[in-house]
């Protein structure tokens, strides 16, 4: 079978991962030893000015959004994302505005934005959707003419770049998510790059991801804010720091991938191809999806969907509204393999496949 997702590891990961074992030092919610030199690491490979490391994407949202005032305001968000994007929201007391999206890059649409802009409007989610990046400079003048923070969600997106940086270096706030079948694969773990306030708001989501400890002296310590049990733990720090070195490398071959599924696949509509793309996903729209994903099935090569439009799901049917965008491509769409363990055939078998069966 044809994975669709597969981690790619070696020696230097089982023995970063061996080394913590036999130390017996696991975890620490102080994040010192590994994860502070992942916290180091990561934020200098992305240009970040300051790194909060936490135990998964969906922490690193709810950590980063509780930053911000949000009760009973609203937070403008794309429905075609994982759930926990949207949770943060709630989680923080906001209102999701849910945002239809381009129908090319399957990203949010940003000339929709401004239409649903309001007084209560406090923050802007970006979901860069496949590791693609969205067009952060429009977001940038929407950002600045209306006073409203954007929070990126870049939990496909280690490794992207936009405007010659790479993603993490842009924003306020930026959310990344490492997990066993992102760019970057750990166990579990995420990571807060902070960009403004950086020193302030660094030591108030160091305290908030150990449970709202502060002024820590040897056995005593005190609370003084809400807080949760978010920080990561040192052997997936450990594989981190490993993966880091060599994740360009890693993303470099799945560039190659994208680049000959967007010029040999003989569909209609498919992700397009950017340089600046990380492509931890790739998508394409089919017709009669459930009979394409069994026949692939047949083929040995393993599919999936991402995602299930969050405003259709019954938990979030009270904040829905009609996007039709999201609403006829979310029927469609199929994620094919793409990762750095697909060899040559693999590739060319998922291709010969798909332009069999469509």
């Amino acid at each position: 079978m044809i994975k669709l997702f597969d981690p790619s590891i070696s020696d230097d990961e089982i023995n970063a991962t061996t080394s913590v074992l036999k130390s017996k030092f696991w975890a620490s919610g102080s994040g010192i030893n590994n994860v502070q030199n992942f916290e180091k690491s990561f934020g200098k490979y992305v240009g970040a000015k300051e790194t909060v490391a936490v135990n998964s994407g969906s922490a690193a949202l709810h950590l980063g959004l509780s930053l911000f005032n949000l009760k009973n305001k609203e937070v403008l968000v794309p429905s075609l994302t994982f759930v926990s994007t949207v949770h943060a929201i709630l989680q923080n007391g906001g209102i999701p505005v849910f945002i239809d999206i381009d129908p090319i890059t399957l990203s949010m649409n940003i000339d929709e934005i401004k239409k649903k802009i309001s007084k209560k409007t406090e923050a802007i989610i970006a979901v860069h959707f496949g590791g693609m990046p969205i067009n952060l400079k429009k977001l940038k003048k929407i950002s600045l003419e209306y006073k409203i923070p954007i929070i990126e969600d870049a939990a496909h997106a280690c490794g992207s770049k936009y405007d010659n940086k790479k993603i993490g270096s842009h924003s306020d706030l930026i959310c990344f998510s490492f997990h066993p079948v992102k760019n970057l694969a750990m166990p579990s773990g995420g990571a807060i790059c902070i960009n403004k306030n950086s020193s302030k708001f660094k030591k108030t989501l160091n305290s908030k991801r150990w449970c709202g400890i502060t002024n820590r002296k040897n056995y005593y310590y005190d609370v003084d804010k809400m807080g949760w049990n978010y920080y990561m733990n040192e052997i997936s720090a450990s594989i981190g720091l490993v993966q880091l070195k060599k994740l360009d490398k890693l993303n470099k071959i799945r560039l190659k991938i994208a680049k000959q599924y967007f010029k040999e696949l003989n569909v209609e509509f498919k992700m397009p191809f950017s340089k600046n793309c990380s492509y931890h996903l790739y998508w394409i729209r089919v017709k009669k999806r459930k009979e394409f994903i069994n026949k692939m099935k047949l083929k040995g090569i393993e599919t999936g969907i991402h995602y299930n439009p969050v405003h259709l799901m019954t938990f979030y049917k009270k904040y829905g509204r009609r996007l039709p965008i999201t609403e006829k491509i979310s029927k469609e769409i199929v994620s094919i393999p793409i990762h750095p363990n697909l060899t040559q055939n693999d590739v060319d078998r998922v291709v010969t496949s798909i332009n069999n069966i469509i």
